[in-house]
């Protein structure tokens, strides 16, 4: 039976054929050989927060899954990007899975288990190990990285997950509207490996496998005429997508001299005053930025040696992943901030569709911003006491677990996206646009029928590669809908992240961190229905038995798929 013949039975009877994750030829897993093939249930290429909460719920539902990830760190944007959580306020209470809130919990938890914690700090039960203003809880990036590697164990020891790290998609086959097979490249040694199953989901921080399988999707700018959204452009541009970010960490040691070697594009970037509109108030290497939402010159500041600044957001303790008073005396010598700020947006060049040569020289010109920013915080930044720079500001290599001391990728803010069977528009989310649409106050977001979760988040969109200045308006608590994460042709192919089916604007809203796993954790789960169904995922929401089953059981597996008071 040839491979093709083999997906297409097994496609049709939901797997049922498949007996385990083993490799074609029968040679043991970590061969070198090149061309091995290896199958499973489920291949998912990206190990970010999206792809790890798609494979635990297909794991834990009993399906063998292949997981492919491009670093050497599973996580995404809470890991290897080093961005802590962006959450709603309510999240400690309800607003996410189960199993994102057990995530959250296990965070805490190992903190709780390897690091000397004060007497107070044991005690509290909403620890925020960082105390940063952004989050409740600010933690390092590897230790998302160690809690997902122990929720994924008991799945390795088993051979029920097949983990491929530092392994990059370069290329699929296909037959008509189905995914037959991936093909991924070790970035270390070159070998390749095939992946095959009857389902695959996207996963990717910037929709990798969308032009690989024939995907029907968009990038950019949609125009106001295609969307009749209140804050899309009159025209739509494919290149024009939000600024991302190649952050760091660093902590402080006074009296000490950590300077870092001047980078090679300090002089540009020292100089470089963004070309967006409305115009930037001044140099992006200073503390004036245009605040949001109504863009008007804010002054932020910047003292690692005081708790606060009275009138600005001292940027120290912004995104803060350690602070130094909640651990043990002589434990730490200093507090540990990471650096995602205004000041290291890179809007000069665009990574979203683009060859892998110009990905990688647009982001090696955004680390160039990034130490840029360091050693200008080092050299030149005006201090509160009248002075300038903080010479003893180290760049904290071993937090990033990189050589570079910065992320391991950038965040990314924005992603191709899928055509989907429904699109999410700002009218389903956006405060004003939805109240304008229904004729009258709104406290939640449109209700969908095939909501396969929740979130919040205000419609945040950085500056654009294309002149666009922040967008950011109010949103509503919304739903997130079954349609959004199927393609509107592909058969066994699902959206797991950022690619979902929503529009550049109302992207701004689901590209958070519970979001993201809560639409990975549906995508898996979808998967988990249709191979016990022997249907194609894009006919489970047409079905409304199917549908009402569907939901009935994410939700008894932690899933919320309306907000509290919400009506269904």
């Amino acid at each position: 039976m040839d491979r093709k013949h083999f997906l297409r039975l097994t496609a049709a009877t939901g797997g049922a054929l498949w007996s385990g994750i083993i490799p074609v030829s029968g040679e043991p897993p970590g061969s070198s050989r090149k061309g091995r093939e290896f199958r499973a249930d489920l291949v998912i290429a990206g190990g970010g927060l999206g792809g790890c909460a798609a494979a635990l719920a297909a794991l834990r539902n009993g399906l063998k899954v292949i997981l492919t990830e491009e670093t050497d760190w599973m996580g995404g944007q809470s890991s290897q990007q080093g961005v802590p959580p962006d959450e709603h306020p309510w999240i400690e209470e309800y607003g996410c899975t189960a199993s994102y809130r057990n995530f959250r919990n296990q965070i805490r938890n190992w903190y709780r288990k390897n690091r000397p914690l004060t007497a107070q700090a044991l005690a509290e039960k909403q620890l925020n190990p960082g105390g940063g203003i952004v989050s409740r809880l600010c933690h390092e990036p590897r230790v998302a990285r160690e809690v997902l590697t122990e929720l994924l164990q008991p799945y390795l020891n088993d051979k029920r997950l097949l983990l491929f790290l530092e392994h990059r998609i370069t290329g699929a086959d296909t037959d008509g509207d189905r995914v037959m097979a991936l093909t991924a490249v070790s970035i270390k040694s070159g070998t390749q490996v095939t992946l095959t199953a009857p389902w695959f989901i996207d996963a990717t921080e910037t929709g990798e496998l969308l032009p690989l399988t024939g995907t029907e999707h968009v990038t950019g700018t949609e125009s106001r005429s295609d969307t009749r959204e209140l804050h899309a452009p009159e025209q739509a541009d494919p290149e024009n997508n939000q600024a991302f970010t190649v952050c760091f960490a660093m902590d402080h040691l006074p009296g000490e001299n950590h300077l870092i070697e001047k980078p090679q594009e300090y002089d540009l970037w020292r100089n470089y005053i963004p070309a967006i509109t409305p115009p930037w108030p001044g140099k992006l290497l200073d503390f004036a930025y245009s605040y949001p939402p109504d863009l008007t010159p804010r002054e932020l500041a910047f003292d690692p040696e005081g708790a606060g600044i009275p009138g600005k957001l001292n940027l120290w303790l912004y995104r803060r992943i350690l602070d130094l008073t909640k651990f043990r005396a002589g434990s730490f010598r200093s507090d540990i901030t990471l650096v995602n700020w205004p000041q290291n947006d890179y809007m000069e060049g665009n990574i979203i569709g683009v060859s892998q040569p110009e990905f990688e020289k647009q982001v090696n010109r955004a680390k160039q911003l990034s130490l840029s920013l360091l050693y200008w915080l080092q050299t030149e930044a005006p201090r509160p006491d009248k002075g300038y720079g903080w010479p003893g500001l180290r760049l904290r290599k071993d937090v990033m677990g990189t050589e570079d001391g910065l992320a391991k990728y950038p965040y990314v803010r924005e992603s191709r996206r899928i055509l989907p069977q429904f699109r999410i528009l700002e009218e389903h989310v956006g405060k004003e646009n939805r109240e304008r649409v229904t004729g009258k106050g709104q406290t939640f977001g449109a209700p969908f029928a095939d909501s396969v979760g929740i979130g919040y988040y205000r419609i945040d969109l950085h500056p654009t590669n294309k002149g666009n200045n922040y967008i950011d308006f109010e949103s509503l608590p919304f739903q997130i809908p079954l349609g959004a994460l199927i393609p509107v042709r592909m058969k066994n192919l699902l959206a797991a992240c950022k690619n979902i089916g929503t529009t550049h604007i109302t992207n701004g809203c689901y590209r958070l961190h519970p979001v993201e796993w809560n639409i990975g954790e549906a995508a898996g789960l979808l998967v988990v229905f249709a191979r016990k169904k022997k249907t194609e995922p894009g006919k489970v929401g047409k079905n409304p038995q199917w549908l009402y089953d569907f939901q009935e059981g994410i939700r008894k597996q932690g899933v919320e798929t309306h907000w509290p008071g919400q009506l269904s």
